[in-house]
């Protein structure tokens, strides 16, 4: 059987801020026209007028890949500082209320804003998307079935948004627990073929209820554009190299499970309601608690959770040459992820006597630090 291609492509949404005050703040049309005329059709508006989106062109490897990743990153902010302005990569702002954003002027988010009514007005998040080429629609259907275990690992490692409206959430990702309130969102069905996918999708378009596949938002999806398998589930990355190993693992995962395929074998494929339990433990904790083994019955530590998968796709790693990029997971699992280290912050502000709203903006100013940090 001939191998798939496995390409990347990385999508990723960011917030923009005042560099003063770190208030959010909406992009202005010269921003947008600098950064397209530069990145030719990389860069585009996201729903809110204070986000700014970018996609890196088909890559053939991980370094391909950070080569155009920081060439995105590095055009979207020297223009946004041209202007007093910063991105960032965090999946929600510390302190900024929805209320008072406003949606971008676009027939699709007009669109969307008159469908899906208030609770498309909440969405003042960000995410991180990573495609993988899969040219067969049949392998495509079987391996989103089985990739499917190993969403929960990859939002644990991602989480970057414990904070909403000046608030401690509690959670690792509350960015997932505001996209869970649109329609067709959380994990995929669990599909037998590529033709069981499609007539279900199909039924929705002819019905006018979608008008493409394109409407559908789970954790993972068949690309409406390209014949990719998209991964959704992730928060946005402060730190590019973060964001290249959580695309390295997503790669390297479905080749591990193409490989076993070609053996006759797969993953298991478990009840969506189990992973569910282990998304929302990873929504709640991300890399501080562990996971449920199902084989094992037990749950089992982020860090020995992630050993076990690198030592799965080691292999793959090694072919699709990212070994590099996969291996710093651990230090993610061990040290903590952007919740983790967003908190650290705001724990030490307030050691040094900082009002609430003061403890905040170092948070933000830490993020916008990270973005650079790579640059």
């Amino acid at each position: 059987m001939q191998e798939p291609e496995f390409t990347l492509g990385i999508e990723e949404e960011y917030l923009l801020v005042d560099l003063d005050s770190f208030a959010l703040i909406e992009a202005p049309k010269g921003l947008m026209e600098d950064c397209a005329a530069e990145l030719e059709g990389q860069v585009s508006p996201e729903f809110l007028q204070c986000q700014i989106e970018i996609g890196t062109k088909p890559c053939a490897d991980i370094a391909t890949a950070r080569e155009d990743l920081k060439r995105l990153r590095s055009t979207v902010a020297k223009h946004a500082r041209a202007r007093g302005m910063a991105p960032i990569a965090a999946s929600c702002h510390p302190l900024a209320d929805w209320k008072n954003q406003h949606h971008t002027d676009k027939q699709r988010y007009n669109e969307l804003s008159r469908d899906l009514g208030g609770v498309v007005r909440r969405m003042l998040i960000c995410g991180m998307h990573v495609h993988v080429g899969i040219g067969s629609d049949q392998i495509r259907a079987d391996l989103m079935r089985q990739m499917s275990y190993f969403l929960p690992h990859l939002l644990a490692l991602s989480t970057s948004s414990p904070f909403w409206q000046g608030q401690d959430t509690g959670l690792a990702s509350y960015r997932i627990s505001v996209f869970d309130n649109l329609p067709r969102t959380g994990l995929p069905p669990q599909f037998e073929s590529w033709s069981d996918y499609q007539r279900s999708v199909q039924m929705l378009v002819d019905l006018g209820v979608i008008e493409d596949s394109s409407r559908i938002w789970w954790d993972l999806r068949p690309s409406s554009r390209f014949p990719t398998l998209e991964s959704r589930i992730m928060d946005v990355q402060p730190r590019m190299e973060h964001a290249l190993t959580l695309a390295a693992l997503n790669q390297c995962l479905l080749r591990m499970l193409w490989r076993l395929r070609i053996k006759n074998q797969r993953w298991r494929i478990y009840d969506r309601f189990l992973i569910g339990e282990n998304r929302w433990r990873a929504q709640r904790y991300g890399v501080d608690e562990g996971l449920i083994d199902f084989g094992a019955a037990e749950i089992v530590d982020f860090p020995a959770l992630v050993d076990e998968m690198i030592e799965l796709i080691e292999q793959d790693a090694g072919i699709l040459r990212c070994l590099r990029e996969v291996e710093r997971a651990r230090e993610i699992a061990l040290e903590g992820n952007s919740s983790t280290r967003q908190r650290a912050v705001l724990a030490k502000a307030k050691s040094e006597g900082l009002d609430h709203e003061g403890q905040m903006r170092a948070v933000v100013q830490h993020l916008v630090e990270e973005f650079h940090a790579d640059l």
